[in-house]
């Protein structure tokens, strides 16, 4: 709900009759108005401070890398020791030596014990798993990004340029309110304002504070003991968001409807929103530079470039497949071509919608192919997370609504399942089919948690604002 300004330019108050002095401007001509010179900006303002914007975009973004990187330490679980482990050929007394040249962080720098070693590759593998499903996503962000710059900064010459997307990603996220729909959080949220309507009191939280005591002290460890490595950044960003945690637990307990919360609603969607256009812009500069770096190449010019990788047997995991592509010299010559002006081309084609989407499936494609015929999956995976945060919010949730019923119907197909008929007259939303934070006009969710992601759902026109 807005906060009303002393007067309503809607219903203005009774004027008094008598002639007014000519200094004073007359009722109704308001320079901030709608009409006035400064309406756009306080609009804009009003819709980047009351919402995150992009709910489905970051929720795909989310999902997206999160699941590129369980995927990945998964596919590489029987080789952890030999790529980061205490059996890797980038032995552990270099890997230190490096990072204490360019103050890289790493947990797994703390001690060269195989145990320790296990226990962060696990961590990390169910960090991804839970930031995946939303559940505990505050924390559970944090958690990721620790166990993927861990992870990455112990063998940095295991990688490609896929990790270096998602070692970027997995710092975006944590500043971002990434589990506002398609989340166990939203589900959560949308549970506790259901309540709050019927007016019970919200389900009490033990999970989130109990993370929050446990991390606090490991904070604190790591920082006394210099283990957090030799950035500023780093212990900067985990303390400011431990500290925020206890307060957002706080107030949205004791004061969850006070001027106070609203502040902190207000900074977290400013955070979300300045953090989703650094993520806008980080994918246009990828394909910006390597568009403009291809052109340079007079294979990329003569459009012989992908003749080579398709005969290379690193890169040919259907050799019969490349081999047929390959034979295909017309083939070779668009397929070169068409990926250097689609990337060159895909940032100036954000100002208009309908080329901009069919640049971002045709780039989707390209990189399906590349995971098809290279054999580079996760860095497909990668790019295409990436590229989900341009896709339009109408498709993803066409897309969302589809997966839902398709869900529906596989588990109303199991055997001994008891079907529940929904409640007549009562509409299935795009938003309740995906668990969104709150459905439209609910009271605000008392959720209570720690450090967990909190999405507490507003409007672009609701919501107390800074602009009023």
């Amino acid at each position: 709900m807005t906060i009303p300004s002393p007067q309503n330019p809607q219903n203005p108050a009774p004027q008094d009759p008598a002639p007014q002095p000519t200094g004073r401007r007359p009722v109704g001509i308001r320079p901030g108005g709608p009409g006035g010179p400064g309406g756009g900006l306080a609009r804009a303002l009003q819709r980047v401070t009351a919402s995150a914007l992009g709910p489905y975009q970051s929720a795909v973004v989310r999902i997206g890398f999160a699941a590129t990187y369980l995927f990945f330490l998964l596919r590489e679980l029987p080789h952890r020791h030999e790529l980061y482990g205490p059996d890797s050929p980038w032995h552990w007394d270099l890997a230190r030596q490096l990072t204490d040249g360019n103050e890289a962080f790493s947990v797994l720098m703390w001690t060269d014990s195989t145990v320790w070693f296990e226990a962060v590759y696990i961590l990390t593998l169910l960090s991804a798993a839970a930031l995946m499903l939303g559940w505990r996503t505050r924390t559970m962000s944090v958690l990721f990004m620790v166990g993927v710059l861990s992870v990455q900064n112990r063998s940095i010459f295991m990688g490609d340029g896929g990790d270096n997307v998602v070692h970027l990603m997995a710092i975006y996220l944590v500043l971002t309110r990434c589990a506002r729909v398609w989340s166990l959080d939203a589900r959560r949220a949308a549970s506790n304002a259901q309540r709050a309507a019927e007016g019970l009191p919200p389900l009490r939280d033990i999970v989130g504070p109990v993370l929050w005591v446990v991390l606090g002290p490991v904070l604190a460890t790591a920082t006394l003991m210099g283990g957090l490595g030799g950035t500023w950044w780093l212990p900067t960003l985990l303390w400011i968001l431990w500290l925020s945690a206890a307060v957002w637990w706080a107030v949205d307990r004791y004061a969850p409807r006070s001027e106070f919360r609203t502040l902190l609603d207000v900074l977290a969607n400013l955070a979300h929103n300045a953090t989703l256009a650094v993520i806008m812009a980080e994918v246009c500069l990828i394909y910006a530079t390597a568009g403009w770096y291809k052109i340079q190449g007079s294979r990329w010019q003569d459009g012989t470039a992908l003749y080579y990788p398709l005969n290379l047997d690193y890169f040919t995991p259907w050799p019969a497949l490349s081999d047929i592509l390959g034979a295909s010299g017309l083939m070779v010559m668009v397929l070169t071509y068409g990926t250097v002006i689609v990337q060159v081309a895909f940032p100036f084609t954000l100002f208009n919608r309908r080329v901009k989407n069919v640049l971002l499936a045709v780039m989707i494609c390209e990189h399906a192919g590349i995971a098809l015929l290279l054999g580079l999956p996760f860095f497909s995976m990668a790019m295409i997370a990436a590229d989900a945060v341009f896709l339009p919010t109408a498709f993803l949730v066409w897309l969302g609504v589809r997966v839902t019923n398709g869900r529906r119907r596989l588990l109303s197909r199991l055997p001994g399942r008891i079907r529940t008929p929904g409640r007549p007259g009562t509409p299935a939303t795009p938003g309740t089919a995906h668990g969104p934070a709150d459905p439209p006009g609910a009271a605000p969710a008392k959720d209570g948690h720690g450090g967990t992601e909190e999405p507490r759902h507003q409007g672009g026109g609701g919501g107390h604002t800074l602009v009023g």
